[in-house]
């Protein structure tokens, strides 16, 4: 076990990170955040902060000297960083497993390759590959196979003709074009593997999205959500990927089944509800994971409703001014807990903060959380909740 009062290492500063932090401390650990932005939600609350690229050999040196482990808030950290740092100091998630999960081709092969269940795709690197894609993946969705996310790096194609122009797009990027599923509901599970195997999942949640981004995520799923066996598939899947940390599936439900459609190696925007619905948090539970104590209690101890807000949020009734919410209509909700992440600027669709509404009784949580997102401007009906 590393115990405190020793010094964790987190690649990224962005405000999965800052909630890592925040956890690190309670439980009484000092933090070295690597992030290149000098005002990254993290790197404002850590003990040190390294404003440097990713591969910068000099703040990896630091880490590598400082730190007794290290974790990631995101993805898309390049792989010769997290090699070199594992090289001298305990690296959770792994290289190899964070490899699987930042490439949306490599996913969908170990996806194949294990037989659980996803998407029918093809692989596009060149146009000449679109040629050979049969007419049975159309209509479908062409995605890049790095860096894309929340909707970013996709679009939907009815044909060949336009999956080659959303390719040449793309820049000609790796992609892959899966084919679009008649969806039913999106869940997720978030789950935490440690080094002797031990798994432990959060109650599933179902989600709901607006353009490509997580609108709201509620907890216990609504009566006729299929959860089916989403928990133990993505035990498997961190079994199989000899995974340990703290990791995210998430789920398409189709007709009552279950499809894999992506992992993240990380704490996950749909997991927010656990800071104020279970026992252990999903952030608690990456410091504990990283530092080998034992896994906390994942039980949910309050029905919940997550709502994120977007950045869109602050430019309500003023173009090209932005203005802060009036947190006041938020803030007199006694069941409302409000998470603000410290960003300096406000973007149309960035994630800038979220609220969950926690309760006994899952309608009246749902009803306060809808009143809640309505109070404060946030427009656009979400599919399956009134």
């Amino acid at each position: 076990m590393i115990l405190p009062p020793a010094t964790l290492g987190l690649l990224g500063g962005g405000q999965l990170g800052r909630f890592f932090v925040m956890a690190a401390h309670d439980l009484g650990y000092r933090v070295a955040v690597l992030d290149p932005d000098p005002v990254s939600p993290a790197g404002r609350i850590a003990d040190e902060h390294f404003a440097a690229a990713y591969d910068d050999p000099v703040a990896l040196g630091h880490l590598a000297k400082s730190c007794a482990a290290v974790t990631t808030e995101f993805e898309n950290v390049p792989a010769k960083a997290l090699h070199y740092l594992a090289m001298s100091v305990r690296v959770r998630p792994g290289a190899e497993a964070v490899a699987v999960c930042q490439n949306r081709i490599a996913e969908k092969g170990f996806l194949k390759r294990y037989g659980f269940p996803h998407a029918p795709y093809a692989e596009i690197c060149n146009e000449d590959d679109v040629a050979h894609v049969g007419a049975g993946l159309y209509p479908g969705i062409l995605k890049v196979a790095r860096f894309g996310y929340d909707g970013k790096g996709q679009a939907r194609v009815q044909n060949g003709d336009d999956a080659r122009a959303a390719f040449r797009q793309f820049g000609c990027e790796p992609c892959v074009l899966e084919k679009m599923l008649p969806l039913d509901q999106e869940v997720s599970v978030v789950l935490a593997r440690n080094e002797a195997g031990e798994v432990k999942c959060f109650p599933a949640v179902e989600n709901h999205h607006l353009h490509g981004v997580l609108a709201i995520s509620s907890v216990p799923p609504t009566p006729a959500c299929r959860i089916g066996n989403a928990e133990k598939m993505a035990a498997d899947i961190a079994r199989h990927m000899d995974y340990v940390g703290v990791l995210a599936v998430e789920y398409f439900v189709v007709r009552g089944q279950l499809y894999v459609n992506e992992m993240a190696p990380r704490p996950h925007n749909s997991g927010h509800y656990t800071l104020d619905a279970c026992i252990t948090d999903q952030f608690e539970q990456q410091v504990r994971v990283l530092c080998g104590l034992p896994l906390g209690d994942t039980r949910l101890h309050s029905a919940a409703m997550m709502v994120n807000l977007l950045g869109d949020l602050w430019y309500m009734g003023v173009p090209n001014h932005a203005r802060e919410p009036d947190w006041q209509q938020l803030l007199a909700m006694p069941n409302l807990k409000l998470h603000l992440y410290g960003k300096r600027h406000a973007k149309p669709g960035r994630k800038m903060g979220h609220f969950t509404v926690v309760g006994d009784d899952v309608g009246e949580v749902q009803k306060s959380a809808l009143a809640g997102r309505r109070a404060i401007g946030i427009q656009g009906p979400v599919k399956g909740l009134t």
